[in-house]
């Protein structure tokens, strides 16, 4: 993995990125995979729906920074406000918790500049750097959770060979080095995820244990 990973296109990537706003258009979508199996209940879409639109009266820029630009994206439309994405998605005989599972495309540019969460950042790098080949044009990491991001088999799995200091002072051994914290990190399914096409695209969540399929 070391040997693949192109540090001068990691770079150019994230250099391309600096002065560029955080992600905000579409942090809210990466865990909004299916209709009914994210929410926390009593959440659902309608709930959601509801929410955005008392929030698009309240403050519209806000709005529109949030998720106005994020939709209109999935619908192939530009300019429309939250009411009349809500009468364009019923138009087209889908529903809004249809229009919600839409997966983010990687390479849809805002009115900003592309959008990156903090892990979808890091994400971009290994795409660019080429971890995600030859699958790369069908995973689209904007899609991913920080659990989806620590989950990759991209790490080293002999702990020998990782630094000493990485469990100095610890009488447990973890199979990652964590640099900084008071307790101790615990990362269920750490370096186990094989890649796959359109991987985190479709995945359940529900609390409390958040199970999810073995291929998620």
């Amino acid at each position: 993995m070391r040997a693949k990973f192109n540090e001068t296109a990691a770079w150019e990537y994230a250099e391309s990125m600096n002065g560029k706003p955080y992600g905000y258009h579409n942090m809210l979508f990466s865990w909004i995979d299916t209709i009914d199996a994210n929410y926390p209940p009593p959440l659902d879409a309608h709930v959601v729906a509801s929410v955005m639109t008392v929030w698009n009266q309240m403050q519209p820029a806000y709005a529109a920074n949030m998720w106005n630009e994020a939709l209109n994206k999935r619908l192939g439309t530009e300019g429309l406000d939250l009411p009349d994405l809500l009468v364009e998605t019923e138009m087209r005989g889908s529903s809004f918790a249809e229009l919600l599972t839409i997966p983010e495309q990687d390479d849809w540019v805002y009115s900003d500049g592309k959008s990156a969460s903090c892990v979808a950042f890091v994400l971009e790098m290994y795409k660019a750097a080429g971890l995600f080949d030859p699958i790369s044009s069908s995973v689209q990491v904007t899609e991913f959770t920080i659990k989806d991001a620590y989950s990759l088999k991209f790490f080293e799995n002999n702990s020998s060979r990782l630094p000493k200091w990485c469990n100095d002072g610890d009488d447990v051994e973890l199979p990652f080095c964590q640099i900084r914290g008071r307790y101790r990190m615990e990362l269920p399914r750490y370096n186990t995820m094989d890649l796959y096409p359109h991987m985190n695209e479709r995945c359940p969540s529900l609390p409390p244990k958040y199970s999810r399929p073995s291929d998620c």
